[in-house]
């Protein structure tokens, strides 16, 4: 089973996640906060998905895991107006940031990619 872990406050958008996650076979854990995420990569997880409107400091997650996590596919998602924040999480090491409705459209494509 391929292993997800992910970086939101959305309880909504958790749900919607989780649930295409269980649909495909992939299990899908969220952290609580940056510190939190960065020890739950063991057993080996597969991808990161950070929301970039997470009020937990998402681009300093990325840049700590981009430190440690060179090959870990990262994707990340905003409002698609938020041109200067999809910047600077591609500075901080995102592999892919994408307008919340181009994550949620690709989202079983997304995580499918994470499977065994």
């Amino acid at each position: 089973m391929g292993r997800v872990v992910g970086l939101m406050n959305d309880l909504f958008f958790q749900m919607k996640v989780a649930e295409t996650a269980k649909h495909l076979g992939v299990e899908f854990k969220v952290a609580a906060n940056g510190d939190v995420l960065g020890t739950m990569l063991e057993p080996p997880t597969k991808l990161v998905i950070v929301d970039l409107n997470s009020r937990n400091n998402p681009l300093a997650t990325i840049a700590r895991l981009r430190a440690t996590q060179i090959e870990l596919p990262i994707v990340s998602f905003l409002s698609h107006v938020q041109v200067d924040l999809a910047a600077q999480a591609k500075a901080a090491g995102a592999t892919e940031v994408l307008p919340r409705s181009v994550f949620t459209r690709n989202l079983a494509k997304i995580l499918g990619a994470a499977k065994d």
